[in-house]
């Protein structure tokens, strides 16, 4: 398995999402990246950290709200917003 830096240091984006599992909203955005990675296929990478077991990634990337995604590209973020956004706006950023 690959780790995380491996995983954001692809040429490929990778959008990375922060949620907890007590978060509501965060239950809302999971069908919302299936449809994203649906349409994107192998154009784009989506992971999933949970905040609760992955408290050093949270701190690293000063997550303080879930849910909070990240836009990955060579291992840079390039986006980064909190709250759920829909899955037009996340294919539009990878476009």
């Amino acid at each position: 398995m690959k780790t995380f830096n491996e995983i954001i240091n692809s040429e490929k984006p990778v959008l990375v999402d922060f949620f907890a599992e007590w978060c509501g909203p965060c239950k809302t955005m999971a069908p919302i990246l299936k449809e994203v990675k649906d349409r994107m296929g192998d154009k784009a990478t989506i992971i999933k950290i949970d905040v609760d077991k992955n408290q050093e990634a949270a701190a690293a990337y000063q997550i303080r709200s879930v849910p909070t995604l990240l836009l990955f590209k060579n291992g840079r973020v390039v986006w980064k917003t909190s709250g759920v956004v829909s899955a037009n706006e996340l294919i539009k950023l990878f476009e």
